[in-house]
């Protein structure tokens, strides 16, 4: 028997190596897997939508699949962003309440969000998400739901991530054209955080950063609150490209040898192993080794100084976690410890039930983050909108 669309939430991730579609239901309040189709990507190339028509087919092909295994149709879909053009922005506003003291409502958290949202941003830029830090009310800070407080003043420091509009509307068109309705889209990182990074790497100070195929995005937690995000234009395939051409070898051949026999680190590999390449050319192993770990070490150059540059490189109290297909890279977290001088660790993303053991991996971690993402703002949604219907009631009540 098939579902009704309505019933199933759609998370699909498309990425320069993979497109990934995961399909999962609302049982008693709880996530439960249905299906899920990864495919290899076509048309795209360094994270961003070369050519419509080959993305638009993988869309389509993954969803189709995820469909007949989930046993039900799919409509709607949440589609994750990333890629070197995400930017971020903090801002601050607010709003004077009169001068006698009174209640804070949910309009007027939205009124002083509107007002920090108000910064002078590109033409060509869209926000993806507007995440409020902290709220101050007459001028007391670190208040997290100013709600049913009292105060005359109520401000907002807020954190926007941004993108670049051709890029998401490229993304949103594919999908339509796949025969798919966006109801959202969500930063990459930001969905890799929902399925790792714990409350109190959070509170503490922590940095996610997924390394993809084409680019690696990171966000920063601080006190709870996201501090920062970006992009870095260093993926995986900059690793496998580098071998491709130092060795002269096919790229799947340097994939592959990346994978089973890179390192970043030099002096990790022992001087005396050797292996043979498919053309039977005999090299050492730390050749390998002494292509990768450059690369390794202008990513994280750059990552450290894109956290200076956003004033949260001292803040990341809980360290740093690596998730993404190519965090699986040998070596990677010895580079991290290194350079950005905080603890680092790999992060797989948390399971739902019933779904299957493959997904429960880092280069899964967007994909199943997204769905938890998902799920846990709708739920919040439906709660604001419950409250507010109860008031609506209550009013027309008072009036009969």
């Amino acid at each position: 028997m098939s579902q009704r669309a309505d019933d199933l939430i759609t998370v699909i991730d498309v990425g320069s190596a993979k497109t990934r579609v995961l399909v999962a239901e609302l049982h008693e309040g709880a996530l439960r897997y249905r299906g899920h189709a990864m495919i290899d990507s076509r048309g795209m190339r360094k994270g961003l939508i070369a050519e419509l028509g080959p993305v638009t087919e993988c869309i389509n092909q993954a969803a189709t699949e995820a469909e007949r295994l989930a046993g039900g149709v799919i409509e709607h879909c949440v589609i994750g962003v990333g890629g070197q053009h995400i930017r971020g922005v903090n801002s601050r506003g607010g709003i004077s309440l009169g001068t006698r003291l009174r209640e804070i409502t949910r309009e007027d958290v939205r009124a002083a969000v509107d007002r920090a949202r108000s910064v002078s941003l590109p033409a060509d830029r869209e926000v993806i998400h507007l995440l409020p830090q902290q709220f101050l009310l007459d001028d007391q800070p670190g208040i997290h739901d100013p709600v049913g407080m009292v105060g005359t003043r109520l401000e907002v420091n807020l954190h926007l991530s941004t993108c670049s509009g051709g890029v998401l509307q490229s993304i949103i068109t594919c999908a339509n054209k796949a025969g798919l309705e966006v109801t959202e889209t969500i930063f990459e990182a930001i969905a890799a955080a929902e399925a790792i990074v714990s409350a109190d790497e959070r509170e503490l100070g922590a940095c996610l950063i997924d390394i993809g195929a084409g680019s690696t995005e990171l966000v920063v937690f601080f006190e709870g609150s996201v501090a920062h995000t970006a992009a870095i234009p260093i993926g995986g395939d900059h690793f496998t490209n580098d071998l491709a051409q130092g060795l002269h070898v096919p790229v799947p051949e340097a994939e592959w040898l990346k994978l089973e026999f890179g390192h970043s680190v030099v002096t990790a590999v022992p001087n005396s192993s050797e292996l043979t390449l498919s053309d039977g050319r005999v090299i050492r192993q730390r050749v390998i080794a002494e292509m990768l770990e450059p690369r390794a070490r202008e990513l994280f150059y750059m990552l450290r100084d894109n956290l200076r540059q956003g004033g949260v490189l001292e803040a990341l109290g809980a360290g740093c976690i690596l998730t993404g297909g190519g965090a699986r890279m040998a070596g990677l977290l010895e580079v991290a410890e290194s350079l950005l001088r905080v603890p680092a660790r790999i992060g797989s993303p948390v399971k739902v039930s019933r779904m299957p053991e493959e997904l429960a991996e880092p280069e899964c971690a967007v994909l199943v983050g997204m769905l938890l993402y998902s799920h846990r703002t709708g739920v919040l949604r439906a709660a604001e909108d419950g409250g507010l219907k109860a008031k609506l009631r209550a009013m027309f009540a008072g009036t009969i």
